[in-house]
């Protein structure tokens, strides 16, 4: 019975975990950016709920930055900057000062 019980988990352990869920997020944004640009894709229930996904897991962490930073208004088109700043943030506070501090 011993045999089935998992071994205990260390703060590093814990760190790489952190780490794996910034990567993951961080290409969840990188997906939303790279969807925004096909909208005019034809109707497929996968894609819609796959895409629904996306936008509903990166727009609260987005929505942070927009209330910050407005788009900027290029003649009939803007440009939402908060994609990038949202990655460098995750980059440089996720995987730069708290991973660290996890792991100890």
């Amino acid at each position: 019975m011993s045999d089935l019980l998992p071994l205990a988990i260390s703060r590093t352990d814990v760190a790489q975990y952190l780490v794996t869920l910034i990567y993951v997020y961080i290409a969840l944004i990188f997906i939303r950016v790279i969807a925004s640009y096909f909208r005019n894709i034809p109707y497929n229930r996968f894609l819609a709920a796959s895409l629904g996904f996306v936008d509903d897991v990166t727009n609260p962490y987005l929505n942070v930055f927009r209330r910050l930073i407005p788009p900027i208004r290029l003649g009939p088109a803007a440009l939402d900057l908060t994609p990038i700043i949202a990655t460098f943030v995750l980059i440089i506070v996720g995987l730069n000062i708290i991973v660290p501090l996890v792991a100890g």
